[in-house]
């Protein structure tokens, strides 16, 4: 039995916005997950989300050829095709997003984070922009798979701050990078091989800006069903104060590998 993809979604205003501009997609058949984290505020941060999602729906459906290649034939060329093409997904949400923005001078500046999964059992592949996130629980060991396009983590890698002191600066949410400020964003693209009980997690920084580390995640999400993990996450962001909107996609792999197949858990 070939591995499958089941998942659930859920998103809240917070505490404090008046106006939920986190937008999430969900397609088990397909195989797409999406969180996306809308910036601009009145210059229409949902807009940008919302507007993103569907442009990268549009991408995805069209290129089920290559994923349908991919999946008989997992080739560096047939890996290469779908990657090319989660990236080509995010550009063309970078585009329209700063085409509407253009056509529009009150949008100006709206923009937002892209945390994108395609699942085509059994490898999944990731796209990512900004600082919403994608988390791997396997075999209860929880890890941050997507990095954060952030000052903070910048300066981090270049040894500027410490970790600690990443914890408490003042710009936080200062992102590198996101989906249609500019009309050409840079996209992480990354793919992986899935194991069954492989647990994923996408969320915006509404609810993982709570979390300590990862392990805190874990506990969270970890466990239970999809349901519970993904509403154990956002209520825990609420409880801690709401700030932000927070929302949360937990995916569980399930089914059994293929003969032969074989991921180093390491």
């Amino acid at each position: 039995m070939a591995l499958t993809p089941r998942s659930y979604g859920l998103s809240d205003v917070g505490r404090v916005r008046k106006k939920n501009e986190d937008s999430y997609f969900i397609d088990d058949v397909l195989g797409l997950y999406v969180v996306a984290d809308g910036m601009g505020g009145h210059a229409g941060g949902e807009v940008a989300s919302a507007e993103a999602i569907d442009q990268i729906f549009a991408m995805i459906r069209k290129g089920l050829p290559q994923i349908a290649a991919f999946q008989r034939n997992p080739s560096d060329d047939n890996r290469g095709a779908v990657r090319r093409m989660v990236e080509a997904a995010i550009q063309a949400a970078t585009y329209m997003v700063f085409g509407i923005a253009e056509q529009d001078p009150s949008r100006k500046g709206m923009g937002t984070t892209i945390s994108c999964m395609i699942f085509t059992g059994p490898h999944a592949i990731v796209g990512q922009v900004g600082d919403s996130r994608v988390y791997l629980v396997r075999q209860d060991v929880p890890v941050q798979i997507t990095e954060d396009h952030t000052l903070v983590n910048m300066q981090l890698k270049a040894g500027a701050i410490t970790a600690e002191q990443a914890r408490t600066v003042p710009y936080q949410n200062l992102i590198t990078r996101a989906v249609g400020v500019k009309d050409y964003v840079e996209v992480d693209v990354f793919d992986m091989e899935c194991a069954p009980s492989d647990r994923f997690v996408l969320c915006s920084d509404g609810v993982h800006g709570y979390l300590k580390d990862e392990v805190e995640l874990g506990r969270l999400a970890g466990r239970g069903t999809r349901e519970e993990a993904a509403r154990a996450l956002v209520s825990f962001a609420l409880q801690k104060g709401g700030r932000d909107n927070a929302t949360a996609l937990v995916v569980d792999i399930q089914g059994e590998a293929e003969p032969g197949f074989d991921v180093d858990i390491g």
